[in-house]
């Protein structure tokens, strides 16, 4: 029995020097319904449109309340915000529109996008509804796999110095809807 306790234990503490070894030269996996379930890795590719990035959320009351609800959970972020996985779907010079029926980038509408009313515990949703033309540091970050991601519907443009880099899809199980 003490032989068995002391293989589980070295198997255990094997599993998570390895886990812990992948994260540190850059493994990440995504469970959540922004981007494709799977695993990423880290990338040294520049910020751009149809990257699918990892980002701090900038401190604020709507992400505040974002994680008071369970959408994201507490992390390593300013604000104890967790890294949140997105795509860009609109960068520099992009005119974004949102509207009732979805977002628009430059007049195209994008998959997914209508804003949802409520959550699924029926609690409403922050409303964002304009038409701007992004910056040169101003990105739009969102799914273009799932209706019920929290993204730039609900909380706006983000900063590109709140990116903390590129990641490049591995292995995806499946696309989310």
């Amino acid at each position: 029995m003490k032989r068995l306790s002391l293989i589980t234990l070295y198997l255990g503490v094997s599993v998570l020097l390895l886990g812990f070894c992948a994260y540190a030269t850059g493994a990440r996996i995504n469970t959540t319904h922004s981007i494709p379930v799977g695993l990423y890795w880290m990338t040294d590719k520049p910020i751009e449109k149809g990257a699918y990035v990892i980002f701090c959320p900038p401190p604020s009351d709507v992400f505040d309340e974002a994680k008071q609800r369970g959408y994201f959970r507490a992390g390593f972020c300013p604000g104890d915000y967790e890294y949140l996985m997105k795509k860009i779907l609109a960068a520099k010079k992009d005119k974004v529109s949102v509207a009732d029926d979805g977002v628009r980038v430059n007049g195209e509408l994008l998959p997914f996008s209508a804003p949802l009313k409520a959550d699924s515990y029926g609690r409403p949703l922050p409303v964002l509804r304009t038409d701007y033309v992004l910056g040169d540091d101003d990105l739009l970050l969102m799914t273009d796999v799932s209706a019920t991601s929290f993204d730039s519907r609900y909380f706006g443009l983000i900063n590109r110095s709140f990116i903390k880099g590129v990641i490049r899809p591995i292995f995806t199980w499946f696309k989310v809807s």
